[in-house]
């Protein structure tokens, strides 16, 4: 069994026929659509530039033909694991031999009055991009709450639709804590450049509605902006109540080791759910990230079926914004790095970025250079010391680096 039916449990429903499983597979969800992949709700279907068609894992036709039960509007609501049973939202209760948590992550909302009036947004589900589509075709200026990738994606999205835009951040900069300074920076900068206006170090003390309906914010600072929508994106949570019912370990997300295991031997997790432990970074990390929900699943289901196969994927993410497209490989938290080493054109928004601690890369982001994440990989698998002088030359190929 598998609860939860977006991108990580399709692909582990493909996992375990690909892995050569022939018993019953039962994969449920709570939405009506069948599972989709979440990045086109920020990107290219919100700006209207492909059908929501391109955004299904499978054809329709492909859990009928591959013997997945494929339960739709329907939630799970709590895990026995004694009887290894999952009790639905009516009461039923299915067994299981063998169950993967892929239940994802749920946007973080904001305690202030006027959260729940008409034109607050939140951004998790196709529902909520088809509310923005069309909020953002009858409104003049929007104000966005949080300035991660989905609060700058949409802002983005707004801008091409004619929007105005106000971005709030309790951060000095976008991406602050994600990028670090140097390279938040470059994204500041392109935002500033389209229009995008920021109120940073400052938080919503209000979110004005005198009629119910949204008509600006008030800030912790006191000025106040005029808006016709406000969308929250102040980040996700891992949904966990399932888990944290059955008495498994929870610690932002669901603790698994590096093949993906909880601490029942019948139960694994994966995707934006799962907090692993990644063997090549040596500690526990959990991702949300479409890379995740893409390849962790292979593993999850290499676990249920009795292999001992560890998930070593370096997280990967990417973004579109205006004409900025960046891939981003590896995984730096603020305080592990000393240094930011660009490479190639900043301004022109043509350049490799790496993070590096000691002389060695930990993570590598390339803005409109593609076909390079190899090298980047390489670069941070290894784990040697490089010579900066020719890693920041864009003259010298990356497959030609060696360790001092």
């Amino acid at each position: 069994m598998i609860v939860g039916a977006g991108m990580a449990g399709a692909k582990g429903a493909e996992a375990l026929r690909d892995q050569g499983f022939d018993g019953r597979i039962t994969l449920l969800g709570d939405e009506a659509h069948r599972p989709y992949e979440r990045p086109p709700l920020s990107k290219e279907y919100l700006m209207g530039g492909a059908e929501f068609d391109a955004a299904y894992v499978h054809p329709e036709t492909w859990y009928a033909d591959n013997r997945v039960d494929l339960r739709l509007n329907t939630s799970a609501r709590r895990i026995d694991r004694s009887l290894r049973q999952v009790e639905l939202a009516d009461g039923t209760r299915l067994e299981f031999d063998k169950l993967m948590l892929a239940t994802g992550a749920q946007p973080r909302s904001i305690p202030v009055p006027g959260h729940d009036a008409e034109g607050v947004l939140h951004l998790r589900r196709v529902g909520d991009s088809d509310r923005i589509k069309d909020v953002l075709a009858g409104i003049e200026d929007l104000v966005v709450v949080g300035a991660g990738w989905i609060g700058l994606e949409v802002a983005a999205a707004a801008r091409q639709a004619g929007v105005g835009v106000t971005v709030v951040e309790t951060a000095e900069l976008p991406l602050l804590q994600v990028l670090g300074r140097e390279v938040a920076e470059v994204f500041a900068a392109m935002h500033r450049e389209q229009g995008v206006s920021f109120r940073f170090t400052t938080a919503i003390d209000e979110i004005l509605a005198p009629s119910g309906k949204v008509t600006g914010v008030r800030l912790t600072d006191g000025l106040e902006i005029d808006a016709q929508a406000v969308l929250i994106a102040v980040g996700a949570d891992p949904d966990v109540e399932l888990a944290a019912e059955a008495k498994l370990r929870v610690s932002n997300g669901v603790l698994v080791d590096a093949t993906l295991r909880t601490g029942d031997p019948n139960i694994v997790a994966a995707g934006d759910v799962a907090n692993a432990f990644h063997p090549l970074l040596g500690k526990q990390i959990r991702v949300e990230h479409w890379n995740n929900a893409l390849n962790q699943p292979a593993v999850a289901a290499s676990s249920m079926l009795g292999g001992d196969t560890s998930y070593s994927e370096l997280p990967y993410f990417f973004t579109d914004q205006y004409d900025l497209g960046m891939e981003y490989l590896g995984f730096v938290e603020p305080g592990e790095y000393d240094e930011v080493l660009f490479r190639g054109d900043v301004e022109a928004r043509e350049f490799i970025a790496f993070w590096l601690s000691e002389g060695r890369v930990l993570a590598g982001m390339n803005v409109n250079i593609w076909d390079v994440t190899e090298q980047i990989k390489t670069l941070i698998t290894s784990g040697t010391t490089i010579d900066r002088q020719a890693l920041g030359d864009p003259g010298v190929p990356l497959n030609e680096h060696i360790a001092r």
